[in-house]
């Protein structure tokens, strides 16, 4: 039976492209968790490097973690901006502020990438619910 092109690669066969989006998700997570900033440059770089070369596996997850990085940051900017307008960093609402952003938004971004990783290293694309870009 021949194999869509949507399946899964067989066992012990790499996907073209799959090195690349593994690299993709992974440095989406080490922005988010090790390096922020860093990673996102890498990333970027990655991104900008390989987007009109690469199989279409890894376009798919370049584009994903691109589009959820820059929505990683626009949330954290929101937050900051919340907790200035709740009276700065040394009220006692920041506190609530950086707890529930963390808490909802940030473990969400990291589960999501985790999420990404797999399907990626099983040579799969994946679209993040809500902030990914369409596949």
């Amino acid at each position: 039976m021949p194999r869509l092109a949507h399946d899964s690669p067989a066992a012990g066969e790499v996907a073209p492209g799959q090195g690349l989006a593994v690299a993709a998700e992974a440095l989406y997570l080490v922005n988010l968790l090790l390096l922020p900033g860093v990673g996102f440059l890498v990333l970027l770089a990655l991104y900008l490097r390989n987007l009109r070369v690469a199989p279409p596996l890894a376009v798919c997850h370049l584009r994903q973690t691109l589009s959820a990085s820059l929505w990683a940051g626009a949330l954290l900017l929101v937050a900051n901006v919340m907790i200035l307008l709740l009276g700065g960093y040394h009220s006692p609402y920041t506190w609530m502020v950086v707890i529930i952003y963390f808490t909802t938004c940030h473990a969400t971004l990291v589960l999501l990438g985790v999420m990404g990783l797999a399907k990626a290293m099983a040579g799969q694309c994946f679209r993040f619910p809500l902030v990914g870009r369409p596949v």
